[in-house]
């Protein structure tokens, strides 16, 4: 087969396969056991599954839409769309059947690879406004789909001829570098998703550089968990896998990932901030409960661990007898129990974290990188290094890139990962792309080191009605850290002092108010658990006990920043912020609009009552 010119993902996937063959390339997990797909059955299925798509009628510049949780399908169709010069573009699971809709007819996707029924049934609420949509395929574990439109797996990967697999070459052989090779649509914090183009340059270069960074190998292996719709699990699921050559686990559920990582053990693992943080509080805890000897191995270990990460963070080697024994001790039972016991590199970014996540950790020799980007470059502007992380800054300028501050404090971006622009949007590109450089709408600094620092969003800059600027997202990163707290989210802009809403961690509540041990309960039962035994969160959050904890939290958080700065007030809500109510993004961001105007009463009563 003759490759282009340019060695696009879909390249380094036919030379893995030459080179590993039935080595493993991805596994998945049915009946209980863990099941292998090796390179060279990877490569033919995507080469299949191309000749599907030109079968349907697709080809250069046309689009296919995914619709589904994380698996070996999803890669195999976004991988075939770019090997015939089509556009993948994923769609989040979370979205509503209008937003399904939205970009299935902005994208003007002809084919839509599809999960469930129960994603199925967002077509068929908005089949009358679906303009270009052609042909469904639905995923293997879905049921089956009594429509004409509609094509199991099996029945699509049969469907190409010889003939199809012969223009699938031509089109292949015909790609080209600065071609879209995707759309990211973004989570639309404030308005619909834009679709981010991004080219074959934009994915291969990215991902060969995060692996000559982080030093990553064919023995290397990942869990993808997170949305594939988002373009950091594509580059640590799809491109960045296949170039390098690692195998690739699809975890069985987003609540399944404590359980996936204990059985398949990944030494490389990307989580966004809500990840580490759920991991965070579990250790804060049981470590905290430590007492006599076992406390003094805890502080023993701990210490031991931080000096041994700083060391490594500055460019040393670690190590030492005290290491060595903490890690005997310590360190070697707590990657057990979270399944992080091979882990090499651990990734953190799509959100800010709080430094002390880090740095707790680093302390339990469990390094977390933390990266800050954004779609439109392809994931990363600056990136932290194993041998070269400060905790608390988003790393070093992404290498090959120019990263710097607009006099405005603007975050600007210049690179070979740099987009395309937005698709059907002239106007939104031109707002952020000028003469190469990409401006993030983010402000930061940079220390005397080179490490950047995020302040904060441009858009979500309060200015009190006194003129005073203030960053939310570092005060609110410090409230989250009230143990009964989950989600904080500051109000202040045009307003004589700033206040908080606040939401209650259910966790906390059953455990630490009620006594229930929730180790083997699902997140998403936390909150039937807590009213089967006669108790609301809405009672807690109006509790005299509570609002006690939590104001002597906000004091002390209070006391680490200028007084214009300070929560005068704040409101702890009924309930969380959710997905469902469009006040979180897939990826857990928060819609700081949809908030505001949602709970507008209540942020009115904090400045009236």
């Amino acid at each position: 087969m003759k490759h282009p010119p340019f060695e696009n993902t879909v390249t380094h996937l036919f030379k893995q396969a030459e080179e590993q063959g039935s080595s493993a390339a991805v596994a998945y997990k049915q009946d209980g056991a863990w099941h292998d797909i090796s390179w060279e059955q990877y490569a033919s299925d995507v080469h299949t599954a191309a000749a599907g798509l030109v079968k349907l009628g697709l080809g250069k510049g046309d689009t296919v839409c995914i619709l589904g949780f994380n698996c070996y399908e999803w890669v195999v169709m976004d991988l075939a769309a770019i090997m015939i010069g089509a556009i993948p573009a994923g769609i989040y699971t979370t979205s509503s059947p209008e937003e399904v809709a939205y970009i299935l007819n902005h994208s003007e996707a002809r084919v839509l690879l599809l999960e469930s029924t129960e994603q199925w049934n967002k077509i068929i609420a908005q089949q009358a406004n679906l303009e270009h949509l052609k042909d469904v395929v639905s995923m293997i574990r879905c049921e089956d789909i009594a429509d004409e439109m509609a094509m199991d797996w099996a029945t699509f990967m049969g469907i190409g001829s010889d003939n199809d697999k012969a223009a699938v070459e031509k089109l292949y052989a015909a790609s080209a570098e600065h071609e879209a090779a995707t759309f990211i649509y973004t989570s639309g914090t404030t308005g619909p998703p834009k679709a981010v183009m991004l080219s074959n340059k934009n994915l291969v270069w990215t991902a060969s550089q995060a692996a000559d960074m982080i030093k990553l190998d064919a023995t290397d292996s990942s869990l993808s968990y997170l949305p594939l719709s988002h373009i950091a699990e594509q580059m640590f699921t799809i491109h960045a896998p296949i170039i390098v050559g690692w195998k690739v686990y699809f975890a069985t559920g987003i609540l399944d990932v404590l359980e996936n990582l204990k059985e398949v053990k990944p030494t490389v693992l990307f989580g966004v901030p809500r990840i580490w943080e759920k991991f965070y509080t579990g250790l804060k805890e049981k470590l905290g409960e430590a007492s006599g000897l076992k406390e003094k191995i805890v502080n023993f270990s701990l210490k031991a661990g931080s000096e041994n990460s700083a060391d490594i963070f500055s460019g040393g080697d670690g190590g030492g007898w005290k290491y060595r024994l903490a890690n005997k001790l310590l360190f070697g039972k707590v990657k057990d129990a979270l399944g992080l016991s091979n882990l090499r590199v651990g990734v953190t970014g799509a959100a800010p974290i709080n430094a002390e996540i880090l740095k707790l950790f680093a302390s339990l020799d469990i390094p977390i990188l933390e990266v800050y980007g954004q779609s439109e470059g392809s994931g990363p502007t600056s990136f932290n290094r194993p041998r070269n992380n400060k905790p608390g800054s988003v790393g070093p300028a992404y290498p090959g890139t120019e990263v710097k501050i607009a006099d405005d404090g603007e975050i600007m971006l210049k690179g070979p990962n740099v987009f395309l622009g937005y698709y059907k949007d002239q106007e939104g590109t031109d707002a952020c792309l000028e003469d190469g450089w990409l401006y993030s709408g983010d402000v930061g600094k940079f220390d005397e080191d080179g490490f950047l620092y995020v302040t904060g969003r441009k858009k979500e800059i309060l200015v009190t009605s006194g003129g005073k600027n203030i960053a939310p997202i570092p005060i609110e990163e410090d409230l989250k850290q009230i143990p009964a707290v989950a989600q904080a989210v500051m109000v202040g802009d045009n307003r004589n002092f700033c206040t908080a809403l606040l939401t209650l961690d259910v966790g906390y509540l059953l455990k630490d108010k009620m006594g229930v041990d929730i180790t083997d309960i699902s997140p998403l039962e936390l909150v039937n658990v807590l009213e089967s035994k006669g108790k609301t969160v809405q009672g807690f959050a109006e509790s005299a006990e509570i609002l006690s904890e939590i104001q002597a939290g906000v004091d002390k958080v209070n006391s680490k920043y200028a007084q214009v700065e300070n929560i005068r007030k704040f409101a702890v809500l009924p309930r969380d912020f959710t997905m469902a109510d469009d006040e979180v993004t897939p990826t857990f961001k928060i819609k700081r609009s949809k908030i505001y105007a949602k709970w507008a009463d209540t942020i009115d009563s904090l400045y009236t009552g």
